[in-house]
């Protein structure tokens, strides 16, 4: 597995027990489906974006002209 792969395992993980937490102390209930979605769609959205930005070493790829 990559190293994005790994990272965003984990933060699905992350967000998964996050969201049980939220249930568990009635801040969804009192939220509603809509805005659960929308913080949900939010948050992988972000977990893309920071994986993304953390894989692989960055370099400058030069290609030569015949």
């Amino acid at each position: 597995m990559k190293w994005m792969q790994m990272y965003l395992v984990g933060y699905f993980i992350f967000l998964a027990g996050l969201f049980a937490a939220l249930w568990k102390l009635g801040v969804i209930e009192r939220a509603g489906t809509p805005w659960t979605v929308i913080g949900v769609v939010i948050a992988v959205g972000l977990g893309v974006m920071f994986s993304v930005a953390n894989s692989g070493k960055k370099e400058t790829v030069e290609v030569e002209k015949s």
